[in-house]
């Protein structure tokens, strides 16, 4: 029983839906609505399967975003605008907001968790060892996989223990409260910044997750014309409206991600998405595993067990590197 569309992940998380042939090929749309021009080349790239792309995206999100509390680093002795050149120095500034009794790291229930997870082997293997994760070319048994989520692990013993009752608002809106400094989430964050009123460099800060810069960590929202849509002209014109230059201006202001097209008009878009435009353009882009552009969804709903059992103490550190190297080796 097909709807007219839904939304997905760009990437691998439609691959179990096109293997099963539920979705449908929407190449000759991109030729019609001019899609193949005004998208850049590593976008049509990553949304190609066997030269067939099935789904129209309507923005671009970041996912290796850190956003924190001026006041509260202030309060511990940090500075706000100081770049931290690797997890472990993070680390150390998140020891020194634990001596003032507020939340070093913000997080909420398991995928915020997983993409938290997803960074910090971002951090500790750069673009190459990452991706590699995805395409077989890094062993997920290796000793740099092992001391990432050993840095995982440490960064978790920092976080607000309610974080499995929570979804990500709370988590950012821990930020903006001044109860936590720092938190790690996607740019769909900088709409609530917003609607608190915050500006930045002021009321709150971001930046790449620490050992990221010069990655931008990729995830789309996408939509899909099914099977037997009841109504596909409908759908097309959906599709043709999201993909278009003034929907997407009018979409992604409002969001806080950025247009997939390099044509719309991005002048009144504010200064972070200002920064997340240029690093798109310019910096090495990678998967998301969390928001489904690195793997299907049975590979990452493996994985986010894997991690909620090991977030939750029902399994070990070494446990937790044999599921997650299971559930991408099947």
């Amino acid at each position: 029983d097909p709807p007219d569309t839904f939304q997905a992940h760009a990437g691998a998380e439609l691959q179990d839906y096109i293997d099963a042939a539920q979705v449908e090929d929407v190449s000759d749309l991109y030729e019609e609505f001019g899609l193949t021009e005004a998208f850049p080349q590593d976008l049509l790239d990553r949304l190609t399967v066997d030269g067939a792309i099935y789904s129209v995206p309507a923005n671009i999100h970041r996912a290796n975003v850190v956003w924190a509390n001026p006041g509260v680093l202030e309060e511990a002795g940090l500075d706000p605008e100081a770049e931290y050149a690797s997890i472990d120095d993070w680390i150390e500034a998140m020891e020194a907001v634990k001596e003032t009794g507020k939340t070093p790291l913000s997080v909420a229930t398991t995928w915020t968790q997983v993409n938290l997870l997803e960074t910090v082997l971002l951090a500790d293997l750069g673009a190459e060892g990452y991706e590699g994760l995805w395409t077989g070319d890094t062993d997920w048994t290796g000793s740099d996989v092992t001391d990432s989520l050993e840095h995982f692990e440490t960064l978790m013993s920092f976080t607000n223990t309610d974080r499995d009752g929570l979804d990500w608002p709370d988590a950012t809106q821990q930020i903006i409260d001044g109860q936590a400094a720092f938190n790690v989430m996607g740019d769909w964050a900088e709409a609530s910044f917003a609607e608190a009123g915050f500006e930045a460099p002021t009321d709150y800060v971001y930046f790449p997750v620490p050992g990221t810069d010069g990655v931008f960590d990729f995830l789309a929202d996408s939509f899909t014309l099914p099977v037997g849509a009841p109504h596909p002209d409908g759908v097309k014109a959906w599709l043709e409206t999201v993909g278009s230059a003034d929907g997407q201006t009018a979409f992604n202001q409002a969001k806080g991600s950025i247009p997939a097209r390099t044509d719309a008009d991005t002048s009144e878009f504010g200064a972070y998405q200002q920064t997340a435009i240029t690093s798109f353009a310019e910096d090495t882009i990678v998967s998301s595993l969390a928001h489904g552009a690195a793997t299907p969804v049975a590979t990452l709903n493996k994985m986010t067990d894997a991690t909620s059992k090991f977030t939750t103490g029902a399994s070990d550190l070494a446990t937790y590197q044999e599921e997650l190297a299971a559930a991408v080796g099947e």
